[in-house]
This record gives structure tokens, C-alpha cells and sequence, in this order.
């Protein structure tokens, strides 16, 4: 059974800056497309809305920061409070992964880029919404994957 080809917009949600990250599932290609430089609360949810508007995803994935163990802190919890009012501005499937690391990776993938200080802070946040999406269509497509190869119980 072929899937459908689906559009998604990351977001890697912060106190401060929410980075963002768009993407889709025929070519698994995902590019970070800016910053929201507002805090969480009505301001975040306005900017939201217009980049929903203007980027038109057909689900979202949002990053969910898990303890090393796997396990939910009160980070967590304001995301999942946070999550719900996102839920309110659209329609369109809300997907919760793991973001555990992705700061880190978007470090990484600045290391020697020859930025400044200020340049890497300001893409930071894009590239973890990105490598959150990058992993969450890995994780998708192996789950198509196997979900093919498994013989169907009807």
C-alpha cells in the first residue's frame, strides 16, 4: 500500500526562541526555515499560526524533551501543556519525538562552519527543529518499511 506524501513542519520549542523546520515524505529532505524569537504564551501561538498559514503542513512535528532514561521531566510536561494549545490553532495531526540530542547535533553541524558566536546561537534552534524532523521520517519510513514486509493478518 502506497502512503500518502505528506508535508511537515517541525518545531523545537523553547522559553525563549522556537526553531522551525520544514520537510517532507517523498524526499525525506528537510531544511530549517527560521527562528520565532518570541517566549511561550500568546505571542508564540499568534506566530504559529501564521507560520501554519504560510507554510501549509499537512502534520506537525514537535520535540519532546526526554530525560537520558527515557524518562518525562517538567520539561516535558510544559511541552504537552503547550501541545494542547497548539492543537487549538489547526487541525493537522500533532506528532510528539524525541529531541533528546539535537541541540547537540546542530552544534555539531556548526563546529567548523566559521560562524560566529552570534550566528551559530541564531540557527541553533532551526537546526534541532530540523534534526528532529530528520529523525522523525527515518523513524516513519522504517516503520512503513517493516509494517510492508510484515505478511497482513486479514
Amino acid at each position: 500500500m502506497k502512503q500518502k506524501i505528506a508535508r511537515f513542519l517541525a518545531l523545537d520549542l523553547g522559553d525563549r526562541r522556537t526553531g522551525l523546520a520544514l520537510g517532507d515524505s517523498l524526499t525525506n529532505i528537510v531544511s530549517p526555515i527560521g527562528t520565532i524569537n518570541v517566549a511561550k504564551g500568546p505571542a508564540l501561538l499568534d506566530a504559529l499560526k501564521k507560520v501554519l498559514e504560510e507554510n501549509a503542513p499537512d502534520e506537525i512535528v514537535i520535540g519532546l524533551p526526554l530525560n537520558m532514561d527515557e524518562s518525562e521531566g517538567a520539561a516535558s510536561k510544559a511541552v504537552r501543556e503547550f501541545v494542547l494549545q497548539i492543537a487549538q490553532l489547526t487541525n493537522k495531526p500533532i506528532h510528539l519525538h524525541d529531541e533528546r540530542l539535537t541541540t547537540f547535533e546542530a552544534d555539531s553541524r556548526m563546529a567548523q562552519s566559521g560562524r560566529t558566536h552570534a550566528e551559530k546561537k541564531a540557527l541553533r534552534d532551526s537546526l534541532a527543529a530540523a534534526a528532529i524532523l530528520e529523525d522523525y521520517l527515518r523513524a516513519r519510513s522504517e516503520r512503513h518499511s517493516q509494517s510492508e514486509e510484515s505478511p497482513s493478518d486479514s
